[in-house]
């Protein structure tokens, strides 16, 4: 009898374990899948041929990330530069953190900004989702050469940005979080492309 639950308990944590590695793996892959769609929708069609996923370097900027080093995206095309896409929190949300993946050319133009994750007030301040409102892309070809660092501001503030109609805290995060991101481009775009990872700040 010992025998025989012994050798049931053997065929059951080896079937728990084949089960696991496979939804693992499974899981992995559908993450994967997820995370190049969502970059891959930042830049034009064909514009990149290198593997983005892999293309990255880490980057330590407490100015732009809250509590970690940042991974930033490379695109490349015939191994040339074309662009990056750096995640970026916006700590000052009304409900707190928001997330965003800030796409820049390696002519540092804004290519597409995108809200990841938010705690926002669903109708109010929820508004930097593309599903709801276009808002998102009033970033699509700014860049500190068009648009001086002044104006980098809502319209309440004496900026460009639109608010949002009864919501102004949201919109005045995202535009500052965007505009770091911008200068930090700035300044150490050139570095973002080497190969070799720099250490940051």
């Amino acid at each position: 009898m010992a025998l025989i639950l012994g050798l049931f308990a053997v065929v059951g944590i080896g079937a728990v374990t084949w089960v696991y590695n496979v939804s693992k793996a499974k899981i992995i892959e559908n993450e994967r899948a997820a995370l190049i769609k969502q970059l891959s929708a930042l830049l034009p069609e064909g514009s990149y041929d290198n593997d983005i996923v892999n293309d990255t370097l880490e980057w330590t900027e407490p100015d732009l990330a809250a509590g970690g080093p940042l991974t930033i995206y490379r695109f490349r095309k015939n191994t040339l530069p074309v662009a990056v896409v750096i995640p970026t929190v916006a700590p000052d949300g009304y409900n707190g953190n928001i997330k965003l993946l800030v796409a820049i050319t390696k002519e540092g133009v804004v290519s597409a900004v995108r809200a990841v994750a938010h705690h926002e007030t669903p109708g109010l301040g929820d508004k930097m989702e593309l599903e709801r409102s276009d808002w998102i892309d009033l970033f699509k070809g700014q860049s500190l050469a068009l648009l001086p660092e002044s104006q980098w501001r809502v319209k309440r503030d004496g900026g460009t940005f639109d608010q949002f109609t009864g919501a102004t805290i949201t919109p005045r995060a995202i535009v500052k979080a965007v505009k770091k991101t911008v200068i930090f481009f700035e300044t150490y775009g050139d570095e973002l492309f080497l190969p070799l990872q720099p250490k940051g700040r």
